[in-house]
């Protein structure tokens, strides 16, 4: 196959995401996708996140752009080879239970007292679809994460910063004073909301190429040393 050059559309407004992608050494554009993201009854935190990535994907129809303009926030959607649209989600889940993002500092409270010491894990899907081709490749990402036994100080003065609110589980893995989870082994940035790596294969699928730099970059930009990023970038089904 051959390779190609194109820009991305991240169907995301996470600026963790954002700041993810951006390692992959690509143009890329944003843009928010109205999805409905309530559960379906029985629905396992596997076929939650694989639906809503792939439905946002799909949210943007190929539109082609004005004559010698752009077109909304993603200018070449709608040119031959040129709309790659990725889209991605993640749920935090405790002993089959998904935690969404809390409602406020009391729900944020009560969150970090059930992970608090414990391993739960972290499902990430992410989705990549070709307008060119009408191609979807999906891909699922599941991460043990052991959450360490943080002081209640220490929780409380986190929530008061804010950032509790509008994380799954009420806590981000890169926060660099709250640190909550120890001894991690897996892909960090999946746990963030983009496995990168698993991104960059299915890319390939399609042609687009990555930078190959990418792993060193993604590595020194989150200061963690990624024990898996070889082998999944190989093929292998780890994280």
């Amino acid at each position: 196959m051959s390779t190609k050059k194109s820009s991305l559309l991240l169907a995301s407004q996470s600026p963790r995401r954002r700041e993810l992608i951006s390692f992959l050494g690509i143009d890329f554009d944003v843009a928010s996708a109205d999805v409905d993201e309530s559960l379906l009854p029985n629905e396992s935190p596997a076929d939650y996140v694989l639906r809503l990535a792939e439905a946002k994907a799909r949210a943007f129809p190929p539109l082609a752009p004005p004559e010698g303009g752009r077109t909304g926030s993603f200018p070449l959607r709608g040119k031959a080879g040129m709309g790659v649209i990725i889209g991605s989600d993640t749920a935090v889940v405790d002993a089959g239970e998904i935690l969404g993002k809390p409602r406020d500092a009391r729900e944020a409270e009560s969150m970090l007292r059930q992970l608090r010491g414990r391993t739960h894990q972290v499902y990430t899907a992410i989705a990549v679809w070709d307008e060119t081709s009408k191609k979807m490749i999906s891909e699922l990402s599941i991460s043990d994460v052991p959450m360490r036994a943080y002081s209640d100080a220490e929780m409380l003065s986190y929530i008061e910063t804010g950032d509790p609110l509008d994380k799954a589980g009420a806590y981000a893995i890169q926060h660099p004073e709250f640190h909550p989870v120890e001894e991690f082994e897996g892909c960090f940035a999946s746990v963030m909301g983009l496995p990168l790596c698993k991104l960059a294969r299915s890319l390939k699928k399609i042609g687009v190429d990555v930078d190959a730099e990418m792993p060193q970059r993604c590595q020194s930009s989150l200061d963690y040393e990624c024990t898996i990023s070889e082998a999944v970038l190989r093929g292998e089904n780890l994280g």
